[in-house]
This record gives structure tokens, C-alpha cells and sequence, in this order.
């Protein structure tokens, strides 16, 4: 009658096979690892991508020194190896051709040489004066690097405590510069005022008669169209001249970084110029040279500080006008050797005269007695390791180099006159004492 159905093999991944009470699976911890990996892998390939080079793209090509011969471990080039090949036997010095045509070359770039300095003064000046600064600030940067910091770290640290010091001397000199300038002009007209109703102003008027002749010039000027016009001329001139200055030091303070950051480099070269048997004594010398020079500008510039700051003392005690800025202007005239201090001196006398002649004459006293001092027992201690110039070379070094340069030779002029007299030791001297 009706078949029986008979249910047929049941398959284990089908839905009707499940367990009606599955067990409950446990969370796993780190599910998201799959798609972490993927990012990490993702990040690894985009820097191996950036890491690789361009299609097409070459190395900058630098321009590299030969390796040192002395050096053992150093490649000694074959012949042919990079293209360039082993370099010839000289050409004999007593061939005719070769010394006409050498005594001509010898000529033009004398003459050349001399076109560029006549026409680049201003470019060198700036150069010498990076290039001072920078031999100034090496001694504290191979300081640092002796304290196992990295040359650029030590550069960087040196340039930042410089601005701090800069800006902390001028952020508290600038507002009371301003208020005291902003004094002056406003005593000015006062000050010219005392002097026309004086006894002496009046005596001289009546045997000279300078309030009409005064007069009489002045309606000239303003009736002279061409005095405007170089009035107008003189203050285009300042202009300029205040832009070309700014220009200046932005160039001196950029080369002397580089120069700065590149000193060990440049030192390596100049010293591969000198022949092979004389390159150890040369950098003796040079490295002597260097570090006198770099001692001198930090020693003169710890001495125009203790200077300027004990006539800012004594100023403000005795209640002379214009302290803050009279302070600033003795040091800067610091920093000119054997002569700057006298001048100062004299200026803070003269300015001191406007609070008593009693006041003037105990300013000039400590002041002079405080150069004596310095003389003989601040700069000594200072400058010991620096340089040692007998006084008649100072001085003729200081005029003709203030003669030459202006300021920048005066400031330049005692440590150049310490290498001349180290060459003229240890190569002239010992040359003849040779013979």
C-alpha cells in the first residue's frame, strides 16, 4: 500500500545537521592582528617606495679630495682606474717657451688678481670679518664636541645661547636706550635755550655778532632751492647707506655659519695645498694660529663686558645721564685695543660734566684707574692663552691696521701681528739658524 520513507544519510554541512545547542565560542583576544599586519605591511612599502630612487635619477656628484698617500689604508690608484690616468714628468723650468709663457701667465693673473680686489674691497671685508667671527666661536664648538656632542648639535647650541645672550642684553638695554634718547631730544631745546640767555652767549654776540649772521644764513638756506634738494639728497644717501649696512651683517652673520659648520673641512683642504713633507709642520702652525685667534675674540670680548659693566656701575652711582646708553658705547670701543678704552674714558667725562665737574673728575678717576687695572691684572689672566704681543707691536699693529681697515683692522690687528711674529719664530728664525 504506501511506502515507508526511509530518511537517507544526513550531511554534516548542511543547516539541518547543526546541533540545536551549539557550544558557545570563547571571544579571541586579537582578532584585529590580520589588519594590523596589513598596515604595518602597507607602511613598509610605502618607505621602501620612498626610499627608492627615481627612474632615471643620478647621485649629486661631489667633488672629493684623493686619499692621502701617507695612509696606509688608502687606495692607491692605477693607472687608468677612474680615467685620468697617473700624471706626467713636469715640463723642464728652463725651456725658454715655458718660462716666457709662464712669466706672461704670471703677469695677467697678477693684474687680474688685482682687478678683483679693486672692485670686491667691500665683499673681502665681509668675508674677513665672517671668517673672524667664526674662529671665535670654534673654541666653544670643539669644546662641546671634547664633551662627545656632535659637531651640528654643538653649532646649534652655541648660535642659540648667542641669540639668548644678544636678546637678554638687548631686551633690557633697547627700552632704557629708547627712554634716555627720547631725554635728549627733549633737553635738547632747553639745553640751546640755557646757552642764548648765558653771560658767554651774550659776550660773543656783541663782539661777533652771531645772532644776525646766524639770521642771514638761514634765509639764505630756505631761499636756496638747491639746499633742498640736497637735503632731500643727503637723507636718500642715509637711507641707503642704512640699507647697504643691514645688508652687511645679514651676509657676514650667514658666511659666518657656514664657515662655522665647515671649519674642519676647510682647514683639511688648505692643509692638502702644502707639499707632502712640510703638511705636518703647517698644520701645527695653522691649528696654533687658529686658536690664538679664537682665544683673542673670546677673551676681548669677556674683557669689553667687565668694562662696560663697571662703568655702568659706577655711572648709575654717581647719577650720570645717559648710563645705559654711555654703557653700550664703552663696549663697543672695548673691543678696539689699547685705544678704546682712553676714548671712552674721555666721552663719560665730558657727559659727566652735565651732573658737576665734581662728578666728572671721580668718573674719570675710577674709570682710568679701573683701565690700570685691567691692564695688569684682568687682561693678563684672560689673554694668557691667547696671544703675546710686546706693546711697540701692538701699537703700530692697531694704527696701521685701523689705518687700513677702519675698525675691523684694529680689531683684527693684534692677533694678525701674533701669527706674523709665529711664522717669522718658528720658519725665519729657525731657517737661519740653519745656516
Amino acid at each position: 500500500m504506501g511506502e515507508k520513507h526511509q530518511p537517507g544519510p544526513i550531511d554534516p554541512k548542511s543547516p539541518s545537521s547543526a546541533d540545536p545547542h551549539p557550544p558557545i565560542s570563547k571571544p579571541v583576544i586579537g582578532g584585529d592582528l590580520p589588519q594590523a599586519h596589513g598596515v604595518r605591511r602597507l607602511a613598509r612599502g610605502v618607505l621602501r617606495r620612498l626610499r627608492t630612487p627615481l627612474p632615471g635619477a643620478q647621485p649629486r656628484i661631489r667633488f672629493e679630495m684623493p686619499p692621502l698617500a701617507e695612509d696606509e689604508s688608502a687606495h692607491i690608484l692605477e693607472p687608468g682606474e677612474h680615467g685620468f690616468g697617473e700624471p706626467g714628468p713636469r715640463v723642464s723650468a728652463r725651456n725658454p717657451v715655458y718660462m716666457g709663457f709662464m712669466g706672461a701667465v704670471g703677469v695677467g693673473i697678477a693684474l687680474a688678481l688685482y682687478y678683483v680686489v679693486a672692485h670686491t674691497t667691500q665683499l673681502l671685508l665681509w668675508i674677513l670679518a665672517a671668517l673672524f667671527i667664526a674662529l671665535g666661536l670654534d673654541p666653544v664648538v670643539r669644546w662641546l664636541e671634547s664633551h662627545r656632542i656632535p659637531r651640528a648639535l654643538g653649532i646649534i647650541a652655541t648660535i642659540f645661547a648667542l641669540l639668548a645672550i644678544l636678546g637678554a642684553f638687548f631686551g633690557t638695554l633697547i627700552p632704557t636706550m629708547v627712554e634716555q634718547i627720547t631725554q635728549l631730544v627733549n633737553n635738547v631745546p632747553t639745553w640751546i635755550q640755557d646757552f642764548l640767555k648765558s653771560d658767554f652767549y651774550r659776550s660773543i654776540d656783541e663782539q661777533f655778532g652771531i645772532k644776525n649772521r646766524v639770521t642771514e644764513e638761514l634765509q639764505k638756506f630756505g631761499q636756496d632751492s638747491t639746499a633742498i634738494t640736497n637735503i632731500f639728497g643727503g637723507v636718500l644717501g642715509f637711507g641707503t647707506t642704512v640699507a647697504n649696512s643691514l645688508f652687511g651683517v645679514l651676509i657676514v652673520v650667514v658666511l659666518s655659519l657656514y664657515f662655522l659648520a665647515a671649519m674642519p673641512t676647510m682647514k683639511l683642504w688648505a692643509y692638502r695645498l702644502a707639499p707632502r713633507s712640510r703638511r705636518r709642520r703647517v698644520q701645527a702652525l695653522s691649528e696654533e694660529i687658529t686658536r690664538s685667534v679664537g682665544n683673542y675674540v673670546i677673551g676681548q670680548v669677556c674683557v669689553a663686558a667687565l668694562n662696560a659693566t663697571f662703568a655702568f656701575v659706577v655711572m648709575s652711582i654717581l647719577t650720570v645721564p645717559f648710563a645705559a646708553l654711555l654703557a653700550f658705547m664703552v663696549g663697543f670701543l672695548a673691543f678696539i685695543p689699547l685705544v678704546g678704552g682712553v676714548v671712552a674714558g674721555t666721552i663719560i667725562s665730558l657727559v659727566a660734566l652735565t651732573s658737576g665737574w665734581q662728578t666728572a673728575v671721580i668718573l674719570a678717576i675710577a674709570y682710568f684707574a679701573y683701565l690700570q687695572f685691567e691692564a695688569y691684572f684682568v687682561s693678563p689672566r684672560i689673554m694668557q692663552r691667547a696671544v703675546a704681543v710686546p706693546g711697540p707691536v701692538a701699537v703700530i699693529s692697531v694704527i696701521a691696521g685701523g689705518t687700513l681697515l677702519g675698525v675691523l683692522g684694529a680689531l683684527i690687528a693684534i692677533p694678525t701681528a701674533a701669527s706674523v711674529m709665529l711664522l717669522i719664530r718658528e720658519v725665519f728664525i729657525t731657517r737661519q739658524d740653519q745656516h
